[in-house]
């Protein structure tokens, strides 16, 4: 009986399982969804969730340097940065989500799983909104988001009025006689 082992060792060496891990983490970072098996999703989530939590610290030049060490590639480095630490700001861990899959692997029957990124556009299931937003009203959501309401006034509503209104004074002469001349 295995007790207090902290790790899958997943039946490679220690080098192979890291390495395969950051492959895993960089492609989930690019793309926001993956497919893999059930065990390298539950090992790999500890280590997606570790570099948001990471990237959405306020110094941001230590930040990139520990994501650097994990994540090689800039421009999923930016990625990371620029888009995924903004967007889980509020939330407080809980960034990723395993959904298994019914149909196992052709092969070796291996148990399959899609993990994602919650919050994202395109998502296969909502996620519940984080603690600091469930119990505000939408305004105060927007606010504290720094989102406003666009409002139309002004010139362009007066622009818009008058056109419409122009539109249907005046008939066009030239789109009835064309559709005279389709009917014959």
């Amino acid at each position: 009986m295995k007790k207090r082992v902290a790790f899958r060792r997943m039946g490679v060496s220690r080098q192979h399982k890291w390495a395969m891990l950051r492959s895993l983490v960089q492609n989930l970072v690019e793309h926001e969804r993956i497919v893999t098996t059930v065990a390298k999703a539950k090992e790999m989530q500890r280590l997606a969730e570790k570099i948001i939590t990471t990237a959405k610290k306020p110094d941001k030049l230590h930040a990139r340097r520990q994501i650097n060490k994990i994540i090689y590639i800039p421009h999923v480095q930016s990625k990371l940065m620029n888009v995924l630490a903004p967007r889980y700001e509020f939330r407080q861990g809980g960034y990723t989500r395993i959904l298994k899959l019914a149909k196992p692997r052709n092969g070796d029957a291996a148990d399959m799983a899609v993990i994602e990124y919650v919050d994202r556009p395109g998502e296969i299931r909502a996620a519940r909104p984080p603690s600091a937003l469930q119990n505000l009203t939408l305004e105060e959501v927007m606010a504290k988001l720094g989102l406003e309401e666009k409002q139309v006034d002004g010139p362009e509503l007066s622009e818009i009025e008058s056109d419409l209104e122009e539109s249907d004074e005046e008939p066009d002469d030239s789109s009835a006689k064309n559709s005279e001349e389709a009917k014959k």
